[in-house]
């Protein structure tokens, strides 16, 4: 009976005080993150508290699982078992941390900063920052439950012995993997694109919608996802229409006649620019930019914050103009003559 007895109780015991200390925690957090509301840190940490407990919760078997005697006809087993389950939980625990200061920092600095260039640069940093991080404990840790195993211990030696070779072996390999990498991190620092930044690419117009170490993923105008090897933004050109600024000039054209009204258009270009609210006032002009046996090509020239009022700007203008000329002026509208041409005066 104590045989039985003793592993429940063991098993209950670390039970109830990982409860209670998680419990705990969660209480000290709130309270923290109640009393400094500047700060979302501890409201962030409150994520830690699962992988915590089970942090908590393995260690305490780890150290009392020989002496409550949890199937002592495999005390080797159990061991390797909760190592490896400490090992992962530890590296569960950390991510969540990492990921927990990360997203504290760039809350602070997007709170109050006013330049949303700036606060895109910041977000593209600390996305890779925190993939990179995640990746290294990933990979520590399932080096450190890999070295449980004696065999791998043994392997090591060997592996060690050849480490050179099997380098070049690997950097051949992972060239294209290392490049994105490496263009990832030339990316998030460099301050070439940044996630929200508008960009064209392959005649393509869309948002950059994700950053990671490897890939970028554009979002355009129509719902499409463009995924892209981070390594083509550095390698080849591309068009950010946000790159210093994301304020924009556009142009909206129109085939007239030539007898079109060019003054009083001006004065309507300007009085359509003041209704439409997409329009910054930093600029809106109109021009003859061509000619043509039977047509002019009148041109508008309007600017606006950004792409997508822009966009929005040029279709109003167009059509607004348009509805314009055909109730006040149809005869502006490009026809073709059928009448025979008025003869040569004889000399």
């Amino acid at each position: 009976m104590e045989n039985v007895l003793r592993p429940v109780t063991v098993i209950g015991g670390a039970l109830v005080a990982t409860l209670i200390a998680g419990w705990l925690l969660d209480l000290l957090l709130r309270r923290a993150d109640a009393r400094h509301p500047e700060t979302p840190l501890w409201g962030l940490l409150r994520r830690c508290r699962l992988p915590f407990q089970v942090v908590l919760c393995t260690s305490l078997l780890r150290a009392s699982y020989r002496r409550a005697g949890i199937l002592p006809d495999h005390p080797v087993g159990v061991g390797r078992f909760l190592t490896l389950v400490l090992i992962a939980s530890a590296a569960w625990l950390a991510v969540r941390i990492a990921t927990a200061a990360v997203d504290s920092t760039y809350a602070r600095y997007a709170a109050v900063t006013e330049d949303d260039a700036r606060v895109r640069r910041v977000r593209t940093q600390v996305t890779l920052i925190q993939r990179v991080v995640t990746a290294v404990v990933v990979v520590v840790a399932v080096a450190a439950m890999l070295l449980t195993f004696p065999p791998m211990r043994t392997v090591g030696a060997s592996l060690l012995a050849s480490a050179g070779v099997l380098g070049i072996v690997a950097g051949i390999a992972a060239q294209a993997s290392l490049s994105n990498l490496f263009a990832g991190l030339q990316i998030a620092f460099g301050d070439t694109v940044r996630i929200g930044d508008t960009v064209v690419v392959d005649k393509e117009w869309g948002r950059v919608e994700e950053i990671t170490l490897t890939f970028l993923t554009v979002r355009t105008w129509d719902e499409r996802r463009i995924t892209m090897p981070v390594s083509y933004f550095t390698g080849k050109p591309y068009e950010n229409w946000s790159r210093g600024g994301a304020q924009m000039t556009g142009t909206v054209f129109w085939h007239l006649d030539h007898s079109a009204p060019l003054d009083r258009m001006r004065e309507h270009l300007q009085d359509l620019l003041k209704e439409i609210p997409e329009w910054d006032g930093r600029g809106g002009g109109l021009a003859v930019t061509d000619t043509t046996p039977h047509t002019v090509q009148v041109r508008a020239v309007v600017t606006a914050k950004d792409a997508d009022d822009l966009w929005t700007l040029r279709c109003a203008v167009r059509e607004r103009m348009i509805t314009w000329l055909v109730a006040e002026h149809p005869h502006a509208l490009p026809h073709i003559a059928t009448a025979p041409a008025a003869p040569a005066p004889y000399a």
